[in-house]
């Protein structure tokens, strides 16, 4: 269930579009995150890595309970990439900085996820939503 919560929260960042059209208000806590989103984005995308790390671990579970197996993927993939997005600044001052060839790499693939955000975005909403649902059945 934290999958799914957390899920909402990076997607609801990563699209930010999709709440200011609903409560035009809402600039005003999106602006009070903002300075926290590098941080919040680097603890997401380890803690997606990670996740990502245990369910090839569990791969078992494909045998017994393969729609739970891939909602957990799914959701520590989508976990993964949108702390990335969010998180490259922090990543890029902390991890990369050191090595040229790795900032690179790392640059050319926020380039490659930077114009499709706001679908990943919405993606870890929904999947966020599935996964709450999911926990309780």
């Amino acid at each position: 269930m934290i999958y799914g919560i957390t899920l909402i929260i990076l997607g609801i960042l990563a699209a930010p579009s999709l709440l200011l059209s609903r409560k035009p208000d809402a600039q005003e806590l999106l602006n009070k995150i903002a300075p926290y989103q590098g941080w919040i984005g680097l603890i997401f995308c380890i803690w997606g890595i990670w996740g990502i790390i245990q369910v090839v671990l569990n791969i078992s579970l494909l045998s017994t309970l393969p729609i739970w197996w891939i909602t957990w993927l799914a959701a520590t993939v989508i976990l993964a990439i949108l702390g990335f997005i969010l998180g490259y600044g922090m990543i890029s001052k902390l991890l990369l900085s050191k090595n040229e060839q790795a900032k690179e790499k790392g640059e050319a693939l926020l380039a490659k996820l930077a114009p499709i955000q706001g679908k990943l975005g919405l993606a870890g909403i929904i999947i966020g939503i599935w996964v709450i649902i999911a926990t309780f059945i």
